[in-house]
């Protein structure tokens, strides 16, 4: 493959074999690609523990994401950082036995709707949720343990 001479109306690509430009590594030649905002895993393979406030903000987003998506929220965000802290994995168990438990609430609710106490189940679960998961989200922004009321073992 040849190349064309440079042509004069065309101004040469500035980026052209500059480190993380077209073809060439983020890191440049000699250096790990990734570069700013996209950090390497620690050797080992390891991946890093979040950091205290991290943890918070993910936390609150188990408990809060569970008001609003049942248990695909918290169990998403379990299953990425069970490993990772201790502090998630305990906020994330709870939050999903929780969310399976209210599940079923709502399940029944849906099956006695044609006698129409179905209606008035699926809004008492519904306020239920809404109000523990506030009161497990405001307790795990605060760096604090929190449980359920009913506090059913599914996962362990």
């Amino acid at each position: 493959m040849t190349q064309s001479p440079p042509n004069p109306e065309q101004p040469e690509d500035p980026h052209r074999g500059a480190p993380g430009g077209p073809g060439q590594p983020a890191g440049g030649p000699g250096q790990p690609p990734g570069g700013p905002g996209h950090p390497q895993q620690p050797a080992g393979g390891q991946p890093t523990p979040p950091s205290p406030s991290e943890e918070r903000g993910l936390a609150l987003a188990i408990h809060l994401g569970g008001i609003l998506t049942s248990f695909v929220v918290p169990l998403i965000i379990w299953l990425i950082y069970r490993e990772r802290s201790a502090f998630l994995d305990d906020h994330g168990k709870a939050a999903l036995n929780w969310h399976i438990l209210l599940l079923g609430g709502y399940l029944l609710a849906v099956l006695t709707m044609f006698i129409l106490i179905g209606l008035l189940i699926y809004f008492a679960v519904f306020v239920v949720a809404v109000v523990f998961g506030v009161m497990s989200a405001i307790a795990a922004n605060n760096g604090q343990p929190h449980r359920y009321p009913v506090d059913i073992k599914l996962i362990k």
